[in-house]
């Protein structure tokens, strides 16, 4: 990296006695309808006292102020992360895929080529595997469609597609909306008789292949033996695979629908063999590097693979840049430098950063710019997350974060500090709405305990979120507006992410910083960059989107 330029010294203002704590109450955000804010529906007497007696700004955290494509896409954690710690907004990955396509340097580009010609020299056979629905945070069914078309065009002959169910980023239970869309596009390119495309396995993202942080390999296991040696439960069609899970699960979601092979006369239509090419659609990294590392590493220790199929495999883009994981990729991530943390240990400051596993990656790696390497000055702490479903434990590792926070600020080691509360957006992910409740008043009491200990100290506190997801949790009726009832007469959870904007809390119980708020056009999470570096006595860089906040 080529930093000339270091953080200079703001002349207002020296820093503050104790640190600057970044706090991102992850899902958190700013609900417009009462009925289905559990933000607001929960007891929260801290964000309450903060909101009447703090620095208050709310900033967008969705849209083009996260990088995504437009201002319809739900923001999410790995490029709300990405912005809140670089402090300026890049077009991520769900942008970078579309312009590639569009544009056809996808298809011009040497991965493309790799991976199609493989399959036109060997005969074989293009696997497609990825999340299947337009929620545009993991992937998005155009993508694939598209390169589907292209394919075809190239005169691919035989595809196979292995099918994640979502239910999370999209309504709950709309999988047979996305199914219909598929078989009717692959019926639609099958039509003249000269390839051969179909769906050959599947399951829910939350059961099967979509893990992350080394959380749960079992379902890495279970993806591998459902896509590529094509075990399990078989069925005539994806269609059919749904309607008997749920006929069988009452109230099942579809983020939780047990996996599926799809058979003709009898046998699997699509194991993935030797000779294939595999392309991985997912564009967001978080969980796609389990299920790369079981088609790429040589040796596997986390579950027993047996022989390692010798596939072309590839990533829709790098999903990690240090790694250099996958080897081979359709689209090149964006190339954030000059973060936060690293202007920070340039100065020599010392960080601590800390969440759960669920959200450990996003307050390191992805906050530090995709980067999966320690700056200087930093000290990383992960607490390992329960495995169990999250509704069951709502309240999380909550109270454990908020030990190791207050232990940090009392300690007196380090002058920043960055925290995850994931209980917000993992528990709001659910959509069981008493949970969710809980979920949020913990994170509620997390802040008033770290509240506490900067009131001791003289810290800075600056609390936000990195999107919103518990701020709206029941489905809406696009005509009407109304709360969407089930059979039962009871409401409809929302399990995605919503597009509100989220809150900004700036709490100096000391004055130190003299703290005004600024006045700042369309601010987003950006913006949290700035405004710490600003609060622990900088200036911060000037292409950085500026400072939430004055001091002196």
């Amino acid at each position: 990296m080529n930093y000339m330029e270091q953080l200079k010294k703001n002349e207002a203002f020296s820093g503050p006695e104790g640190p600057v704590v970044l706090v991102i109450m992850d899902g958190v955000g700013i609900g417009k309808n009462p009925e289905t804010d559990y933000v607001k529906i929960a007891n929260t007497p801290n964000l309450d006292w903060l909101k009447e007696n703090a620095i208050y700004t709310e900033v967008a955290a969705h849209g083009r102020a996260a990088g995504l494509p437009d201002d319809g896409d739900m923001g999410n954690s790995e490029v709300g992360h990405n912005a809140i710690g670089c402090g300026r907004v890049f077009d991520q990955g769900a942008a970078l895929v579309r312009n590639a396509i569009n544009t056809g340097s996808m298809y011009e580009g040497e991965v493309w080529k790799k991976v199609t010609g493989n399959v036109k020299d060997k005969d074989s056979t293009l696997h497609f595997l990825g999340l299947c629905s337009d929620g545009n945070v993991h992937s998005n069914l155009e993508h694939f469609e598209a390169m589907v078309k292209q394919a075809k065009a190239d005169g691919i002959k035989k595809i196979r597609l292995h099918a994640l169910i979502d239910g999370r980023d999209v309504p709950p239970t709309s999988a047979l909306e996305y199914v219909e869309r598929i078989e009717n596009f692959l019926a639609e390119m099958n039509a003249d008789g000269t390839v051969d495309y179909c769906v050959a396995s599947g399951g829910g993202r939350q059961n099967i292949t979509m893990d992350r942080y080394d959380a749960n390999w079992p379902m890495i296991e279970a993806g591998w033996k459902t896509h590529v040696k094509a075990e399990g439960r078989m069925f005539a069609s994806m269609k059919e695979a749904v309607e008997v899970f749920r006929s069988e699960n009452e109230g099942i979601l579809d983020q939780d629908l047990p996996p599926f092979v799809i058979e003709r006369d009898g046998a699997p239509v699509g194991p993935i063999v030797d000779g294939d090419s595999v392309i991985l659609f997912n564009f967001r990294g978080d969980r796609a590097l389990e299920i790369t590392k079981a088609f790429e590493a040589q040796e596997l220790s986390e579950f027993p693979r047996g022989p390692k199929p010798d596939v072309l495999y590839a990533g829709m883009m790098q999903y990690d840049g240090d790694l250099g994981v996958p080897e081979l990729f359709l689209v090149a991530p964006p190339a954030i430098d000059r973060t936060m943390s690293e202007y920070l240990s340039n100065a020599g400051v010392k960080q601590f950063a800390i969440s759960e596993t669920q959200k450990f990656g996003h307050v390191t790696y992805f906050f530090n710019g995709n980067n999966s390497g320690k700056f200087e000055t930093e000290t990383w702490k992960e607490v390992p997350s329960d495995v169990c479903p999250f509704e069951n434990a709502p309240r999380m590792k909550a109270a454990e974060i908020t030990d190791e926070v207050v232990a940090a600020i009392k300690g007196g080691e380090y002058k920043f500090i960055r925290l995850n509360f994931p209980n917000g957006d993992m528990v709001g992910h659910t959509g069981v709405f008493e949970a969710v409740k809980v979920a949020v008043e913990a994170v509620d009491e997390g802040v008033g305990r770290i509240m506490e200990a900067l009131k001791e100290t003289g810290g800075i506190m600056v609390c936000s979120a990195d999107h919103g997801n518990s701020d709206d949790m029941c489905a809406l009726d696009k005509k009407t507006g109304e709360i969407k009832l089930d059979e039962n007469g009871k409401p409809q959870p929302k399990t995605a992410h919503s597009l509100n904007p989220v809150p900004v809390f700036v709490y100096d119980p000391s004055d130190a910083a003299h703290a005004e708020k600024a006045d700042v056009e369309k601010p987003g999470i950006a913006n949290l960059a700035a405004t710490c570096i600003t609060l622990l006595g900088y200036e911060a860089p000037e292409d950085y989107t500026p400072s939430l906040v004055t001091v002196g």
